[in-house]
Formats: C-alpha cells, sequence, structure tokens
C-alpha cells in the first residue's frame, strides 16, 4: 500500500499533525472493510467509518462478538447462548455452551489430511508453508513448516499425556523465545491443560515467585540461550528451581546451546526428573492431535503481574477469550491476513508472546527472535539486526516497543536508508507511550507508508483497550482508536465520562463485560482479589489504572499509570509528560520521575541517566527544567534532578516509578527478583539531593 506521508523531512511536528492516511481503498481492501459489509448485509446498520463500527459493537456486544466467532473462522461448537449476566461485571459468562480448543484454532490451518504426517486433519491450505521462523541472535537460524509444527506438537503432546498430564494440570515453561516455547504451549493447550511461562533471565527466587504457586506438573527449560554474543548456562539455576517445585514429574530440557543434546547428559538428569527434549517425545511419532473440547472459560494460560509491589499475582485467562480476541485485534486493528509475517521483539515473559503466537490463528507466519535487540546486524551497526530479519523474511508487521524505537533515534540510525523494507505495513508499539516526537522518528527514518499503531492494555486482559486501525489517520502522539468491543471511556475522579476533545484526563474504565477479561486469579476462591484490583475504585466498572485523555480524533493518549502519577500541590501531571520533554536532549538517554513527600506536600524528582562521559551539571539542569517548563507547565518542573547510572526496569522493560519511590522514601521494595536489573535501585538510595 503507498500512502501520502505530510511527515518526510526532519524538524518538530505540531502536537495534531496527521502523519499517515488511510489510502483510498482501505475500506475495500481491509480485513475490517469486509467484516464492516458482512456487518451491514446480517445486521442492517450502516457502517460508514471506524467511529460507526465502534459504536455498533459496544452497544450490540452479543451480536459483535458473534460475529467475530463467525467471520474469523472459529474452529468450535459455538453454542444458541452468547452472554449470561451482560450487566454483571464482574460475573458476566460468555458462550456458556461453547466447545472449543485454542491449540486446534492455531494449528487448524496449517496440515493436510492427505499428508502421511498430518497431525491436523481437515485444511486445504499447503502444510509446506512456513509457520515458524527462528533467530537466536546470529548463532541459530531455523524454519519449521505448519505440518512440521504440527507433527512436533502432536509428538509433545504424547509425552505429556503419558506423562500424566491432563485437563487444568499446569505446565511451565521457563524458556527463551523459540519453537520450543510455541510447540509446549500448543500442545500443553491441545490437552485441556494449563500453560504458564517466565523467560530464562529470571532468576530462581523471581521463578519460585511465579511457579511456586501454580504447581505445575512438568516444567519445560532450557540449557542456555545466547545474549549479546554470549552464552548463558542455565543448568544449574533449572536444577535449583526443579528441586523446590515438589509437585513437577518431568523436568524437559530443551538442547539449545547443544548441551542437553546427549541422551545420558549428567547435567540434565542431575536434574530433579531431568530428562532431555529428545528424549522425552522419541517413544512417540506424530499423529492426529486429540484436542479436547474446553468450555469457553477453561483456563488456557497463567499470566502475572509485574510482581514489583509483592508476590506476583497469578492471573488466569480463558480458551476462548484469548482466541476471539486476540483474532479481532490481529485482523481487523492490525490487518494480518493470512501468508502476513509477523514479528514482536517479546520474551515468554511478557504478554506480547502469548498475544504473538495467536496469529497463527490468522494462517500469518510467527518470525521468533532470542536475544539482544541491540545486536549488530550483518554491517556491524548495533541495534540493526532486527532490520536485517524484516528485509531478509519479508516482514510484514514489525512489532517493539516505544523504549528501542527511541533507542534507535537517539543512536542515529535510518533503518529506511539501511535496509529494504518493502513488505513492511505495520509496526507496533507497546511497552510504555511512544512520545510524539518518536511518531516523527518512526515516519522519517524508518518508513513513511506504514501504520504505526502504538497499542495499549496489558498481562490484566492478555489484549488491548487501545489500538490501531488500517482505514483511520495517524495523528502525532495518538493511539488512534478504542478496541472494537471494548466500551472504554474516560473517568474523572467521581466516576463521571470526560467526553473526547474535551482536554480532560482521567481513568481509563471499561463499562462493560468482555470475553478477554480474567476468568479470575489462581488461589482466589472467593474472587475478592480480583474485585479489589479492578472493581474497587468504581463498582461494577473496570478501573484499568491508565491516566488517559480521548482527544478530539476519538483517539488516546496515556500519560502514564495512575499509580504513578505526580499531584504536586493537588494536581495530577501523567509522568509521561515529563519523559517525552527530557529524553529529547541528545545527552538524556533514559529518565525516571517521582512524587517526593515533602513539607506536607509532593515536589517532582528527576532522575537522568546520561551519555557515557557525561556528568549533570547547572548548565544541563536548567536546559532540562526550561525545556520541561516551556512545553508543559510550571508545576511539572523538577524541584530536584539527580544524576543516576542505571534506571531500574522490570523484566519485560518497563521502568519501575513506584519501587524507586519506595526506596527514595525508606520503604523496602518487595520481590526485588521481578526487575531485570534490581542492582540499579541502590543508586537511589539515601541520596544526599533529595534530604534538603
Amino acid at each position: 500500500m503507498q500512502q501520502e506521508n505530510p511527515c518526510t523531512s526532519g524538524g518538530e511536528q505540531p502536537q495534531s499533525a496527521q502523519l499517515w492516511r488511510p489510502p483510498a481503498n482501505a475500506l475495500a481492501d481491509s480485513r475490517i472493510g469486509a467484516f464492516m459489509r458482512a456487518i451491514e448485509r446480517q445486521h442492517g446498520p450502516e457502517l460508514g467509518d471506524y467511529a460507526s463500527l465502534w459504536r455498533w459493537s459496544v452497544a450490540q456486544p452479543e451480536h459483535f462478538w458473534t460475529a467475530i466467532w463467525d467471520d474469523c473462522g472459529v474452529v468450535g461448537e459455538r453454542g444458541a447462548t452468547v452472554l449470561e449476566n451482560a450487566n454483571t461485571m464482574p460475573g458476566a459468562r460468555w458462550f456458556p455452551q461453547a466447545r472449543l480448543n485454542y491449540a486446534q484454532n492455531l494449528l487448524q490451518s496449517g496440515c493436510t489430511a492427505t499428508s502421511a504426517n498430518s497431525a491436523v486433519a481437515g485444511s486445504t491450505l499447503d502444510d509446506e508453508r512456513d509457520a515458524l521462523v527462528f533467530r537466536g541472535e546470529d548463532k541459530v537460524a531455523r524454519r519449521l513448516s505448519r505440518r512440521q509444527l504440527c507433527d512436533e506438537v502432536s509428538r509433545l503432546a504424547q509425552a505429556l499425556r503419558a506423562a500424566g498430564v491432563g485437563q487444568g494440570d499446569r505446565v511451565a515453561g521457563y524458556l527463551p523465545n523459540l519453537p520450543e516455547a510455541i510447540i509446549a504451549m500448543l500442545a500443553t493447550a491441545s490437552l485441556g491443560a494449563i500453560w504458564s511461562s517466565a523467560s530464562p533471565d529470571f532468576g530462581v527466587s523471581g521463578v519460585l515467585d511465579r511457579f511456586g504457586q501454580i504447581a505445575p506438573r512438568v516444567l519445560v527449560c532450557v540449557d542456555g540461550y545466547w545474549y549479546n554474543g554470549k552464552a548463558v548456562d542455565c543448568l544449574a539455576k533449572n536444577a535449583e528451581v526443579a528441586a523446590q517445585l515438589p509437585s513437577l514429574v518431568k523436568t524437559v530440557v530443551v538442547p539449545y546451546l547443544g548441551t542437553a543434546s546427549a541422551p545420558a547428559n549428567a547435567a540434565v538428569t542431575a536434574i530433579a526428573h531431568g530428562v532431555g527434549w529428545q528424549d522425552f517425545v522419541a517413544p512417540f511419532a506424530a499423529a492426529l492431535i486429540d484436542f479436547v473440547p474446553l468450555p469457553f472459560d477453561h483456563p488456557l494460560f497463567i499470566m502475572y503481574s509485574s510482581g514489583t509491589t509483592g508476590v506476583p499475582k497469578c492471573i488466569v485467562h480463558s480458551h476462548g477469550g484469548a482466541l476471539l480476541q486476540h483474532l479481532k485485534e490481529h485482523q481487523l486493528h492490525g490487518d494480518v491476513r493470512p501468508g502476513d509475517r509477523v514479528f514482536y521483539f517479546t520474551t515468554c515473559g511478557w504478554m506480547m508472546w502469548n498475544w504473538l503466537a495467536s496469529a497463527l490463528a490468522s494462517q500469518a507466519t510467527l518470525l521468533l527472535y532470542d536475544g539482544s535487540p541491540f545486536a549488530a546486524g550483518a554491517s556491524g551497526v548495533a541495534g540493526t539486526i532486527l532490520f536485517d530479519y524484516a528485509e531478509a523474511e519479508g516482514m510484514t508487521h514489525f512489532g517493539t516497543s516505544a523504549k528501542f524505537i527511541d533507542a534507535l533515534a537517539k543512536a542515529g540510525l535510518s533503518p529506511r536508508v539501511s535496509h529494504r523494507l518493502d513488505a513492511l505495513r505495520v509496526i507496533f508499539s507497546t511497552g510504555s507511550p511512544l512520545a510524539p516526537e518518536s511518531f516523527d522518528f518512526v515516519y522519517r527514518e524508518i518508513k513513511s507508508d506504514v501504520l504505526l499503531a502504538s497499542i495499549s492494555g496489558g498481562t490484566d486482559i492478555l489484549s488491548c483497550f487501545a489500538l490501531g486501525s488500517p482505514i483511520l489517520p495517524v495523528w502525532r502522539g495518538e493511539l488512534q482508536c478504542r478496541g472494537l468491543g471494548m466500551a472504554v471511556e474516560v473517568f474523572d475522579d467521581d466516576g463521571r465520562p470526560l467526553p473526547p476533545g474535551s482536554g480532560e484526563r482521567g481513568e481509563l474504565v471499561c463499562v462493560k463485560p468482555f470475553p478477554a477479561m480474567p476468568v479470575g486469579f489462581w488461589n482466589d476462591a472467593d474472587g475478592a482479589r480480583y474485585r479489589a484490583a479492578y472493581f474497587e475504585r468504581f463498582p461494577g466498572v473496570w478501573c484499568h489504572g491508565d491516566f488517559v485523555e480521548l482527544t478530539a480524533h476519538a483517539g488516546m493518549i496515556i500519560y502514564g499509570r495512575s499509580d504513578a502519577v505526580l499531584n504536586p500541590g493537588g494536581v495530577r501531571i501523567g509522568t509521561a509528560e515529563i519523559y517525552r520533554q527530557v529524553e529529547q536532549l541528545p545527552e538524556v538517554l533514559e529518565a525516571l520521575v517521582i512524587g517526593q513527600d515533602w513539607q506536607h506536600d509532593v515536589r517532582v524528582v528527576l532522575f537522568v541517566k546520561l551519555r557515557e562521559g557525561l556528568a549533570l551539571d547547572d548548565a544541563l539542569s536548567e536546559r532540562l527544567r526550561r525545556q520541561i517548563r516551556d512545553n508543559t507547565t510550571p508545576r511539572h518542573v523538577p524541584a530536584k534532578i539527580v544524576q543516576v547510572a542505571d534506571i531500574p526496569r522490570t523484566k519485560s522493560g518497563k521502568i519501575v516509578e513506584l519501587a524507586v519511590r519506595n526506596v527514595v522514601h525508606g520503604r523496602p521494595v518487595k520481590n526485588v527478583e521481578a526487575l531485570a536489573n534490581p542492582e540499579a535501585l541502590e543508586h537511589f538510595r539515601d541520596r544526599p539531593e533529595l534530604s534538603c
């Protein structure tokens, strides 16, 4: 698709600039356009644009979600009833008579009944098409066809069943983002067992804080992984984790580095119930997969909150909810089509891994990557390896974090010059608010004719509240739209909705049930913790905890987490507003801002990580204050600016403002194992600059 793009030159763009507009044929040629025409034929409303479709989808949720099931080709029995207890949240039940299996829906499009080794019957698609393509930095390259994926899932499912795994049992993955992680998840789901995963950079305590709560029957782990060109051995950690999970009957070790490949490898057999992957599946030949038909709300995944304020919450998501929501988001919002090649930079400890995996249900190829996103590519330039991958594989959808885009800009890279990205149609960004300047960078230095979809949701819903759309323009600094079927509003402190374009900011809420709401929390029999997490602030309304604004374009701007909002003098300020200004200065690599309790009020404290070799002086401090004051308000200007050597982050790359605030105030930080770099917290402790 070729789109006109007003932002083709450098320089600051106005906040309201339209950076991309859909081509004239977008409504006719997109998946969402075809969906709208089907709705018009079946239900009669005139749907001329996205706004009318969104209004219909939240006004007629039973018709809308039924249409998603039918139009996206869900395999399963839908049943007559769509929604029970429609006015109760939590408590609504979607498709209570349905029977389906998530894994079957992801695999049914890949294998043919005529193949001698086919593990799934019924599809007429070519089973030799790529299902998974994998890169482990520049060390490992693999490719699995859809037939091969089905066969591997079949063998592992049989092995798990032989080990006693059945409906409701838990299988835990302590794995990098490699094909065996997808295979193990699909095999688990095919049996009606529950999958839960964490990335191998988690320490032992962090893994046990998660898996220890769910008592897995099988642990799938890896002998090691590559990061920045170095091999990281995991066998000792695996042994320590397995020894403290008494529920285990098998610990299956994947030979990523090769040390687990020998049948009698002493390091593997020394692990409690340890067995190499190949030995585990060796007794079983590929056969038709016996997918267990399950209720719509049968548990599929156990996900985890970040855990930076205590032991992580175990959030349970369902087969039907995850499938319907992801089909909608991929096909209608991301315009994912059969044969597309979809990538998201993620680990198995972030919900975007689950989101990526579901693209198999839309008949797309998954492009998997494990390692550092800043590894050098073929040119030897750091940060180019992912664009090498995109060019080589004809990537159509590139997913990453806002921080990665910001880092590319600060490094002065220009992928549009260094790489051929002809196939690329969509860039996804999430993890933190994408600054307006990062929008400019994407269109100026990556690709001008691309849909930049800044999306936002969370582990809590395994999906998004705000998304992109191929039939809407991209406005600088804005998420394009509220998700279809998601009755998202913005409430003021008194629970009154704020209209789009009012300029007022408030709490992101959802006022009606949706299928991807969690089944509940693990070990929360009466649902008390679940209700307290989302429904305490506004009874009967999902309160997500984001501080946001609905724009005049019916898009959204996110200003940060509500619990991290600054409140100097009683005025609420989103942290993202300050980050946007500070990180424009070339000297600043990263920043973190908190509110410090001070003299019966709150003062704004800004911490900055500067480029190597630079020191914060009065001149730079004044430039930072002037940048903030000139572009926001005097209340945004920090009372203190402090240089630090590092900024603490979660494993998924999110900065931890609350943990830093606790350190500054002398309060304990719970569960530091949830952090990728917990040692960074020490840079904020007992700072003399903050005592006066």
